[in-house]
């Protein structure tokens, strides 16, 4: 019965000490405990086998239930010691409470009565103050009032003085008075509603009007428009009137520019109007001149008259530009007919000095009151050919004079085409005489190179640039220049037009024109001609003055290409930015580099046909009869003469253009090596000697390919990577044809497959032509070619897939031998 009573009351505790997961988390961070009894998830039983392991440890249950009834005594006494503290706990907590509540009240009290203390302090401030701030506004008031009235009696006065010195022309005292009255007047806008300050406005406009008319009138009085100009030279009645005009409405000071300035220049539209021999183009000097004289008359008797900041010289000058324009767009399109690109230029010549001498003289403040100023984009001689040359100082004085208007042209020059653009409609003229001139200038370069020849070999001029290039390009830079200083517009794609036609017909006429034709060699080398063939024998279908003309013309070429290039950044750079687009050489870069090409590949066909007879002479010789491997065979001997004389020639005539040289190396050994390996399957058939005297000839045809590029050069350069690559793998293919050829046939199968591994060609022609080689009869050839095709999927064998070459031979002796007698002649030959 007490087992149970003690299992109901544990059941009950546990129920009741039964804590949420927050809460026991809580009371582990505050009371943190490693004691087992104080964990959550405490198990009895656990407990007690823990403290009772196994049965001998029982013996000291007494004493463990003694540490137990000691903890919970001790837990006793803590929780009634607690039980006790708490119960006076809210008899405190209420007592506390209303003490708090006390204190609240009276801090309540003690607020109330501080702010009614500052309500009472603010109106007694307010009190005080009230007069001091009326006496403020009173102050503010008066002040405003006699300045006001100060300001009233100074209009007053001002108008009354301001009428009087109006009607006696006092314009010096007017001057200095008439702004202080309009300065006053504007203290008495907010005041135009009273009548008496209204008045006073109305009479200072009136003064302002009957000012301005009665100095326009003085001026038409002193300047008449149809008369001289007075005599005595200005008064300083009319000094001070422009002083006036500066106050006065600026539609007044207009006026007066505008009215002296027609008057000033009405001598001119006299003297060059249309029907005057002095207004065509080849008198235009004088009009220029004649404006220089005015400008200095002008600066002796009205300098002074006109103020400084009116800049009436500037003016002057800015109003002669727009009318010669006018009047000389007008006189050109009614005799356009006799418009000469001489006469034209010379006119613009003479415009643009003009305008750079008033580029010097003057600011170009002036022109923002008239037609807007033409910017001009900066010049950087930043192009070859742009550059001044010493070949240029021979030119006539003629063209020379027609090259100064860039002197004194700026790039920031604001007067530039202020007259000078009237001559663009008219430039037609200009470009149709340079489309001319270049054409005749192309046929004295055809002309000139049939007379003189091509260069000659041996000397310097052997491979050079040909000169009529440089000609070409120094004479486009004149023109270039010359039509950029008349026109940034269609003029300058007119003549970039013409640029491209004359490239794309010097390209025609003197580069391809002058190539030499490649015609076909009808005769043929037999091996008795081979044996004979000495060093020095033509062979070649070029001479060595022909190979001199195909580099200089390549050279040429190039040098075209890189100098038409800078010609249409140039051209971009001068041309106005909006058309920028419709300049485009890409066409003729694109013959140059044609030209090039056809150089390079004639050069190339020349020295493959020179080697072809000895080809066809090693495919026709009898290697089935060679008795010994000797020294290298007369083909090629022949081969390599025919290389020596051509590529030292090429090499030299190409020296500046490196990379055109190699490209040639590239294009002849691509050409020379599959035309090579197609001559080797004709030599048929051959046996194991003929074999090894023509793995001997590849080997010393490979030694020279490799040196093709320095061959006969004092100083030896390393051939490129990428030169050296495609003679090593294309003449690698031939000595592992001829290897193959080498190995016999039996075993097939080996056969076959050191076939696939040496030579990697899926191709049964292939295996064919090298069964021919062998000399093998159809029947063998039928069962080999069925066994090549059953073997075609097996990979390659050996560790590395290299070249090597092992066959299982009946007799390897004899088979090693013939290998090191092979390489020592070689060695033998290098040395």
């Amino acid at each position: 019965m007490m087992e149970d009573e003690e299992l109901e009351f544990l059941e009950d505790l546990e129920a009741i000490l039964h804590l949420t997961p927050e809460v026991q988390l809580a009371i582990e961070q505050v009371f943190p405990s490693q004691d087992p009894l104080d964990r959550a998830d405490f198990n009895a039983v656990e407990y007690i086998n823990t403290l009772f392991p196994t049965e001998q440890s029982l013996a000291n249950i007494d004493e463990v239930v003694n540490n137990i009834r000691l903890k919970i005594r001790r837990l006793d006494d803590n929780i009634r010691t607690v039980v006790r503290g708490q119960t006076n706990v809210g008899q405190d907590g209420r007592q506390a409470l209303e003490e708090a509540q006390k204190a609240i009240q009276q801090l309540f009290g003690k607020i109330k009565d501080i702010k009614d203390k500052a309500e009472k302090s603010e109106q007694m401030v307010k009190e005080i103050t009230r007069d001091i701030k009326q006496l403020d506004h009173a102050k503010r008031h008066l002040t405003t009032s006699i300045t006001t009235l100060n300001h009233l009696h100074m209009l007053a006065g001002g108008v009354d003085s301001l009428e009087a010195m109006t009607r006696k022309r006092q314009y010096g005292e007017v001057a200095n008075l008439l702004q202080g009255v309009v300065n006053v007047l504007e203290h008495f806008q907010k005041y135009m509603g009273i009548p008496q300050i209204r008045q006073l406005s109305e009479r200072v406009k009136a003064a302002q009007s009957e000012l301005g008319t009665q100095i326009l009138a003085d001026f038409e009085e002193a300047f008449p428009a149809q008369g001289s100009k007075k005599s005595g030279g200005p008064s300083m009645v009319l000094r001070d009137a422009c002083l006036v005009a500066n106050v006065l409405d600026p539609r007044i000071k207009q006026e007066i520019i505008k009215k002296f300035i027609r008057q000033h220049l009405s001598e001119y539209l006299v003297l060059f109007q249309e029907n005057q021999d002095v207004a065509w183009l080849d008198k235009i000097d004088r009009r220029y001149a004649w404006i220089k004289r005015q400008l200095v008359d002008y600066e002796e008797k009205y300098g002074r008259m006109f103020p400084e900041e009116w800049c009436m010289t500037e003016r002057i000058a800015v109003e002669f530009c727009h009318i010669t324009r006018t009047e000389l767009a007008k006189l050109m399109r009614t005799r356009a007919r006799e418009i000469e690109v001489k006469l034209l230029l010379f006119a613009i010549q003479r415009t643009t000095n003009f305008e750079g001498l008033l580029a010097k003289r003057f600011s170009g403040c002036t022109l923002n009151d008239g037609p807007g100023k033409k910017t001009e984009t900066p010049l950087e001689p930043t192009n070859p050919f742009l550059e001044d040359e010493s070949g240029e100082e021979n030119v006539s004085e003629k063209d020379e004079d027609l090259d100064r208007p860039k002197k004194p042209k700026a790039p920031d020059n604001p007067f530039h085409g202020i007259v000078s653009k009237c001559f663009e409609p008219h430039l037609y003229v200009y470009i149709e005489s340079q489309d001319k001139n270049l054409g005749e200038l192309i046929d004295r370069f055809v002309a000139d190179f049939r007379t003189q020849g091509p260069p000659k070999s041996g000397t310097d001029e052997g491979g050079a640039v040909l000169p009529s290039c440089a000609d070409l390009f120094v004479y486009y830079k004149k023109c270039m220049v010359q039509c950029s200083q008349l026109s940034t517009g269609e003029p300058m794609i007119a003549l970039t037009t013409i640029f491209q036609k004359y490239l794309r017909e010097y390209a025609r006429k003197i580069l391809s024109g002058n190539l030499p034709k490649n015609s076909t060699n009808s005769g043929g080398l037999t091996i008795s001609s081979l044996l004979k063939e000495k060093e020095g024998s033509e062979v070649a279908k070029f001479t060595t003055e022909e190979l001199c003309l195909i580099c200089s013309i390549l050279s040429t070429a190039e040098y075209c290409l890189a100098t038409t290039q800078q010609l249409e950044e140039k051209l971009k750079e001068k041309v106005d930015k909006s058309l920028m687009d419709r300049i485009n050489l890409t066409g003729e870069m694109d013959t140059f580099s044609t030209v090039i090409s056809n150089s390079i590949q004639l050069l190339v066909q020349d020295l493959d046909a020179a080697c072809d007879p000895a080809l066809t002479a090693m495919s026709k010789m009898p290697w089935q009869s060679v008795e010994h491997v000797g020294d290298q065979s007369p083909y090629v001997t022949s081969v390599i003469m025919h290389i020596k004389q051509n590529v030292p020639i090429i090499r030299d005539n190409l020296a500046s253009t490196r990379k055109y040289f190699t490209q040639f190396c590239i294009k002849f050994t691509n050409s020379f090596i599959p035309k090579f390996i197609n001559h080797l399957f004709r030599c048929k058939p051959i046996s194991m000697v003929g074999a090894e005297q023509l793995l001997l000839d590849t080997h010393s045809l490979k030694t020279v390919l490799l040196d093709l590029p320095s061959i006969g050069s004092q100083v030896v350069r390393k051939a490129p990577a990428s030169y050296t690559k495609i003679v090593v793998k294309g003449m690698t293919r031939a000595e592992m044809i001829l290897k193959v050829v080498m190995a016999p046939h039996e075993p097939s199968v080996v056969f076959v497959d050191n076939y696939i591994k040496l030579l990697a060609d899926s191709n049964p022609e292939t295996f064919q032509k090298i069964l021919d080689m062998k000399g093998l009869k159809r029947s063998e050839q039928s069962s080999m070619l069925e066994l090549f095709r059953q073997r075609l999927p097996t990979p390659p064998s050996g560790p590395d897939g290299g070249p090597s070459l092992s066959f299982s031979t009946p007799t390897p002796e004899q088979e090693s031998s013939r290998i090191r007698k092979l390489e020592k002649l070689i060695k033998k030959r290098i040395q």
